[in-house]
């Protein structure tokens, strides 16, 4: 028998200490007023990197989260049509209901958060996988190949 058993709030247990520092990472990345807003963009931003996310990448950045982040990540189906940085971010708007400005911020702000865990070569390699655009977003330049 299966049975839907939810436990109250007040004995969930606390989020794991490398989740903690990673919020409070992104709280003060973001500015964000409580740690509850941070866990938010968190939560949305990764599940949207999830959904665009494949392969060893994808595996390798799960491998550097800390475990509630990475069953965020993880939890997504990979879209077939990955969308590019812009569509990204209008994606996440339109999912979570905020503005374009206020995704666009929850982004970089998760995504620095994002490249502390996972170093310069992961990040180097997922902006290899993922369409142009992204770059901005984990705050690096975007550079054409050369000719």
């Amino acid at each position: 028998m299966i049975t839907d058993v939810r436990v109250p709030l007040e004995h969930q247990q606390p989020y794991g200490t490398a989740y903690e520092q990673m919020l409070e990472k992104v709280r003060y990345e973001g500015a964000y007023p409580t740690r509850e807003r941070a866990d938010e963009a968190v939560r949305q931003v990764l599940a949207g990197l999830g959904r665009q996310l494949t392969g060893e990448e994808r595996v390798d950045l799960a491998a550097c989260l800390p475990l509630e982040a990475a069953r965020v990540l993880t939890a997504q189906v990979p879209d077939p049509r990955p969308l590019t940085g812009w569509a990204f971010v209008k994606d996440l708007a339109a999912r979570s209901g905020t503005s374009l400005a206020t995704t666009r911020w929850d982004t970089g702000s998760v995504f620095a958060a994002v490249t502390a865990h996972a170093g310069p070569s992961l990040i180097t390699r997922m902006l290899h996988q993922l369409p142009t655009g992204y770059a901005l977003l984990f705050g690096r330049a975007e550079l054409d190949p050369a000719a």
